[in-house]
């Protein structure tokens, strides 16, 4: 098995700092880089150790603290494991974070995280993937528009508002993308509702980008995350063998 070596480093952005999390190959050679965006409770040891699977598998993994605006992770205060009752509470303090990351902020953003990954001498030549969870799938579509050149694969996992009827919703930037797309639904997920799934097909299918979305029966919102009830193993399984598939074809 190959060893990882993981960091915390710091991004400079236009706002500030982020502190993130940088994961790579133990040989310290240039891979494929991948930004993975987190899902709404944040830069923690769950998403460290996901990062970790990935530089497993050959690539350079940077997981950013998107909420940086408002401190450093932890930003905020998360039971070990988390549980449905302890989410209202949470949410309380997560709505308004969340609210605050507008979207031109996100892009942004996006563009500091994408120079950090160029400038590093772990992360190979060339364009990178993404991928996202819950509000990080978004991120993810939003960024694959913002910057076309600079991304060759998106996926996104249990992704909610992905195609509102907002006039700024994700899937309205489907006809700048050129990556190629995977989006894994949760179908019991109330946000991500079937006409949402339809809404979004068919804005990829009309902008010609390659594509897959895929409905993961009995999964719910948040199935990848081990440190949530949520917690899906199949599905969990599944996302990895699809992100997986993706970066293999990509690089």
């Amino acid at each position: 098995m190959t060893s990882v070596s993981g960091t915390a480093v710091d991004i400079p952005t236009e706002d500030g700092v982020a502190d993130a999390y940088l994961a790579h190959p133990g040989d310290g050679l240039p891979r494929p880089g991948v930004l993975l965006y987190m899902d709404a409770f944040g830069l923690r040891p769950q998403l460290e150790s996901m990062a970790d699977r990935l530089a497993e598998a050959g690539y350079t993994v940077l997981v950013p603290n998107v909420f940086y605006r408002h401190g450093r992770s932890p930003v905020f205060d998360l039971p070990e494991f988390i549980e449905p009752e302890a989410r209202p509470a949470i949410f309380e303090q997560i709505v308004p974070v969340m609210q605050a990351l507008t979207p031109d902020l996100v892009v942004r953003d996006a563009g500091a995280y994408l120079r950090w990954l160029a400038d590093r001498s772990e992360v190979a030549d060339g364009p990178v993937a993404l991928t996202g969870y819950c509000l990080g799938a978004r991120l993810a579509l939003r960024t694959a528009g913002a910057y076309p050149d600079r991304v060759a694969a998106a996926a996104g996992f249990h992704g909610g508002g992905l195609a509102t009827d907002a006039p700024d919703s994700p899937h309205l930037v489907a006809e700048h993308v050129t990556a190629e797309l995977y989006f894994g639904h949760a179908d019991e997920d109330p946000s991500m509702p079937p006409e949402q799934v339809e809404r979004l097909e068919a804005a990829l299918t009309e902008a010609g980008i390659r594509h897959r979305c895929e409905v993961y029966s009995g999964a719910h919102h948040g199935y990848t995350q081990a440190d949530t009830s949520a917690y899906d193993a199949e599905g969990d399984e599944r996302h990895w063998t699809a992100l997986l598939d993706l970066l293999k074809r990509t690089f």
